[in-house]
């Protein structure tokens, strides 16, 4: 019994580590890939950016900006959900690109958050929702825009991915989870999106748990693993792709790198 019982815990683990890093496809939903380039109307993200200011420490000793679960208010709380309810109400296909690409990634970020807080207090996001085959909130839909009921996967994988075909966007969504790119001290908005974008491929690629070159061992995180095909078709094309961010010194070694890879992620929360 003992061994069956070992054995049993072993596969249900083994089937939990598939299931949580099981990557969706880019698949394009075709209802949102409209906008309106003449479009001068801008979002109002201030209610995100105060969540930001009062609650993300984008100075902490480990390099990995946190996140004050615990220490957000009943006010503040119901600031963020009003901040969620006003996108709802934004019809984003009327919107000029730029404008749009802000938008999904705003609101992705603040969806992230405000499921977080409603299942808080949890140590990773991947106990939230979900079920054993696939764990985490983000098949759950979240909320309705346009008549549409909307996922986390849904604005990653069928709306940002597909319509942008911008790699960068994985610097951007932030999964509450400490092996994830930073979640950013900055609200996105039309102007600062393409410098953020940069900023964070940057920041991400010169901490350990984006990548760590040690002698001839190369470690990155999973998210390369798993979006391999935003990057490149092969590993090689990979650290092509992934070059561009690093130092020169850095860049070249990388570039040239043939040895073996190795991948990892942390699915700790991103709390202080």
């Amino acid at each position: 019994m003992k061994t069956f019982i070992t054995t049993f815990g072993l596969i249900a683990s083994l089937l939990f580590s598939v299931a949580a890093t099981a990557a969706p496809k880019s698949d394009l939903w075709a209802f949102w890939n409209q906008s309106n380039p003449s479009n001068t109307e801008t979002v109002d993200h201030s209610l995100w950016q105060q969540t930001l200011d009062r609650y993300l420490d984008a100075n902490h000793a480990s390099g990995v900006n946190r996140f004050d679960y615990a220490g957000v208010t009943d006010a503040d709380r119901a600031a963020l959900n009003k901040y969620i309810q006003q996108l709802e109400a934004v019809k984003p296909r009327q919107l000029n690109l730029a404008e749009q690409k802000a938008y999904w990634i705003n609101l992705y970020n603040a969806l992230t958050i405000q499921r977080v807080l409603e299942a808080y207090p949890t140590k990773s996001i991947l106990k939230i929702g979900g079920s054993f085959f696939s764990p985490g909130p983000w098949n759950e839909k979240l909320l309705n825009i346009e008549g549409q009921a909307l996922s986390l996967n849904d604005v990653e994988h069928r709306i940002l991915r597909p319509i942008w075909d911008d790699n960068r966007i994985h610097f951007a969504v932030n999964c509450a989870s400490i092996g994830c790119p930073n979640l950013l001290p900055t609200a996105y908005n039309a102007v600062n999106t393409e410098a953020l974008l940069d900023s964070a491929a940057r920041a991400y690629l010169s901490h350990p748990r984006g990548l760590a070159l040690d002698g001839n061992k190369l470690r990155l995180s999973k998210i390369f693993d798993w979006y391999q095909v935003d990057f490149g078709n092969n590993e090689a094309e990979l650290l092509q792709t992934l070059s561009q961010w690093l130092p020169n010194e850095l860049a070249s070694t990388v570039r040239s790198f043939n040895g073996k890879v190795k991948y990892d992620y942390d699915w700790g929360l991103n709390q202080p």
